[in-house]
């Protein structure tokens, strides 16, 4: 599995406890260092069944200084993937990427339920 993470998030942190107290193997990847590409991004978004707009990290400065809570709604599929693409900041964090599976943000009993 792939745990995309922040590594100074609390939530993140969070998340990783649970995954290393369960016992759950996974490799980590620290979003700011290495930001998803948009052929990733596209990936897990068609893989979780979520709607694009889950995967932006609403809270985020960044999200905010651009003014995408107006802006997103406007935009095509291909143009907000392109954004989540340029800067690891926009993307909803923790991502956890399994075989068969994306988890968008942490939510300890969805994420239980999903491994068992």
């Amino acid at each position: 599995m792939l745990f995309v993470c922040y590594p100074k998030c609390s939530t993140c942190k969070k998340a990783q406890q649970f995954l290393d107290a369960g016992g759950v193997s996974y490799t980590l990847r620290d979003i700011k260092e290495e930001r998803p590409t948009r052929e990733e991004l596209t990936s897990w978004y068609r893989q979780s069944g979520l709607p694009l707009r889950r995967f932006f990290n609403t809270s985020g400065l960044v999200y905010k200084s651009l003014g995408l809570k107006e802006k997103l709604p406007t935009l095509s599929e291909e143009e907000q993937l392109e954004l989540l693409a340029s800067d690891g900041m926009l993307v909803k964090r923790p991502l956890l990427i399994g075989e068969d599976f994306v988890l968008v943000g942490f939510r300890e009993a969805e994420w239980s339920n999903t491994l068992g």
